[in-house]
């Protein structure tokens, strides 16, 4: 059996995960997903490589992320064998300011990640559970930790500070941006594709499910639309994006809302699905906005705000010279592409019709003084890179 890493990326309902060759160039073997964790009947797809074959479905129960885990365990065992794990790649979605580069799992990492899990109660719980479920099977393991905050730890003071009183920045309120190894790996395929690209002045628009826009000048995060926690910026499948904060205040006095009921309205029930009523999906959106109001309100809601964030962001980099979409919305949405892009000609951007209904990597015009791209994106290649470089260091 080769030797192989196991990466996971855990969200807060489900567990992505995906098996390389330690050697033979990060060669994928497999890679699938737990999904509706603790919702009931969850779902384990998982697809091969090596050999090819298509995604294959089955309900499972995962009451939580251990169990899910057990089950990924269990999947991938005959790919590598029982003792053919060299080590184990985790996305850490909160590195406070602390962790600003993947390191190895200690104890006292572990001590800290809880203290931050205040910051990212949705997320660092579950990712905790996962290391410590790990160090009890595979105990002496490497595990590493690569943080989604790590990208933006570059970013100018003026974009990291939030406008409440200073004694709050003690406490580690800051804005500190999130989808970071997505942004690194779109760097890196920038860098390949044309390296003065990107040493230029770039627009990073991650557009999933979480949506995020970063700006990057000169191969460094400048600024980023998510702040202290994934909750702010754009508005998302479920999430609000940024609020007016007299909103809490004006829900608490009229309808007797605590902070739990307003975290959970804010992150669950909110952004696509809250404003259409029926879905957080863009492609149900999409199919619907002819005939459903309510839809068509979301989707134009979506892509107005992306393109005011790519205004703002241009302003603030002095210019832009490349656009770069990803995520599951960037890489496979045409009409959504062509809307945000739809009234930005004065910064010189003309997009090109038919290579974005193809979605091309290129879908900016010759012309055009921007160039748009589109890249898909790849967060568990970039912590298997990261895990590799970490330790043949």
């Amino acid at each position: 059996m080769p030797r192989c890493l196991l990466i996971l990326n855990a969200g807060s309902s489900s567990l992505k995960f995906a098996v390389f060759r330690a050697d033979k160039g990060l060669l994928r073997l497999a890679f699938g997903a737990v999904s509706r964790i603790g919702r009931g009947r969850a779902d384990l797809a998982m697809a091969s490589d090596m050999p090819r074959r298509a995604p294959g479905h089955r309900a499972v129960s995962a009451p939580d992320h251990a169990r899910a885990l057990t089950l990924v365990i269990k999947a991938i065992l005959p790919l590598t064998g029982e003792d053919g794990l060299a080590a184990i790649g985790h996305r850490i979605v909160h590195g406070g300011g602390r962790y600003t580069a993947p390191q190895k799992v200690t104890a006292a990492m572990l001590e800290q990640l809880r203290q931050f899990s205040v910051f990212d109660p949705e997320h660092l719980p579950a990712e905790l559970s996962l290391i410590a479920t790990l160090r009890a099977r595979f105990p002496g393991l490497p595990q590493i930790a690569c943080f989604d905050t790590a990208f933006h730890r570059d970013l100018p003071r003026v974009a990291r500070l939030l406008p409440i009183p200073r004694r709050f920045e003690k406490k580690g309120v800051r804005r500190y941006g999130f989808h970071g190894l997505s942004y690194a790996y779109l760097m890196e395929e920038l860098r390949r594709l044309d390296p003065a690209a990107a040493k230029g002045r770039v627009i990073l628009a991650h557009l999933g499910n979480g949506a995020s826009l970063a700006a990057v000048h000169r191969g460094r995060s400048f600024d980023t639309s998510m702040g202290l926690t994934p909750a702010a910026g754009l508005v998302m499948g479920t999430r609000t994006g940024d609020l007016d904060p007299g909103l809490f205040s004006f829900l608490a006095r009229t309808g007797n809302l605590t902070a739990a009921r307003f975290d959970r309205i804010v992150n669950h029930e909110s952004g696509l699905l809250g404003i259409s009523g029926t879905s957080a999906d863009m492609r149900d959106l999409l199919a619907r906005e002819a005939r459903d109001g309510s839809a068509a309100d979301a989707v134009a809601l979506f892509c107005y705000q992306a393109k005011k964030w790519i205004g703002s962001y241009a302003a603030a980099l002095g210019g832009l010279d490349t656009l770069v979409f990803a995520g599951g919305i960037g890489e496979n949405a045409p009409v959504v592409r062509e809307r945000i892009c739809d009234g930005l000609g004065f910064l010189g951007l003309t997009l090109d019709r038919k290579r974005n209904a193809q979605s091309a990597p290129l879908i900016s015009k010759g012309a055009s003084r921007v160039a748009v791209r589109v890249i898909r994106t790849d967060e568990e290649l970039m912590i298997a890179r990261s895990v590799t470089r970490l330790l043949s260091r």
